[in-house]
């Protein structure tokens, strides 16, 4: 038989079958082929990758450390704004203080207001007739016995007294500040509510309401408003000249130090 008629003979299955046989073992022995260099690609790009990937990592983490870093930062800016923002208030507060007490600063408050007026009687024949007038010393008077009391800001007539103030005469007015005053002659005090029961029972008040309003005839009347309106002293704050007075307590202390 020969080779053609044996191959007419096989059953067409056992053929298709056998094709199939064939390709597969084509695509097995390709895989197979292929395999390799994958391999080899795989095993030779892996050190390089890893190395990368660890490279990336720590720029990560450096910069983690670094927003932490920042942000710290950030934080004590933040905290030394606080701080500078409450050294500004403490200072501001000092310097509103400072204004207030040289007197800068209008004020209102409770208080009372005196009011002194020339004497009505008149002037015995050998007496001398300005004693039954207002003058410079009575407001002066007045003025440093409503400090002793515990006055927080005075004026005189709207005229503000501060440490620079001097009060003159100057002929028939008195000179207050840089303004000229007449009477009658109105006082105004803020202080606090027991400012009327410290002024009337100090004995340097007593003495002048006996001396002045009892002996010539000054007329003083006292007020207690509900709020007293204080202004602002409009002169000039600049210091020209000053030297320190020693306090009558220590002229005392070093007396009898010298005695000893």
């Amino acid at each position: 038989m020969t080779l053609i008629a044996r191959m007419r003979s096989i059953p067409s299955w056992q053929v298709t079958l056998g094709l199939a046989l064939l390709g597969l073992g084509f695509l097995i022995a390709a895989q197979l082929a292929s395999e390799g260099p994958r391999v080899r690609y795989t095993t030779q790009e892996r050190s390089p990758l890893v190395e990368t990937a660890t490279q990336l990592q720590d720029r990560q983490e450096s910069l983690k450390a670094r927003i932490l870093e920042l942000r710290g930062q950030i934080q004590s800016a933040e905290q030394a704004s606080e701080g500078s923002a409450a050294l500004v208030r403490d200072l501001n507060d000092a310097l509103q203080q400072a204004r207030i007490a040289a007197g800068l600063i209008p004020l209102t408050g409770s208080g009372i207001v005196l009011q002194l007026e020339d004497s009505s009687e008149p002037p015995a024949a050998d007496a001398n007739a300005s004693d039954y007038l207002v003058g410079a010393h009575d407001l002066r008077r007045i003025v440093e016995e409503l400090w002793a009391a515990g006055a927080e800001a005075i004026a005189v007539n709207g005229e503000r007294i501060t440490s620079s103030t001097a009060i003159i005469d100057v002929g028939p007015s008195i000179l207050a500040n840089a303004a000229y005053l007449a009477g009658p002659y109105q006082i105004t005090a803020l202080g606090g509510d027991d400012l009327y029961p410290r002024l009337s029972t100090a004995p340097g008040f007593q003495e002048f309401i006996r001396s002045r309003a009892e002996g010539f005839g000054i007329r003083v009347s006292i007020a207690e408003p509900g709020t007293v309106d204080i202004p602002a002293f409009v002169g000039t704050v600049t210091l020209r000249y000053a030297r320190p007075e020693p306090s009558p307590a220590a002229v005392r202390s070093r007396s009898v130090g010298r005695d000893g």
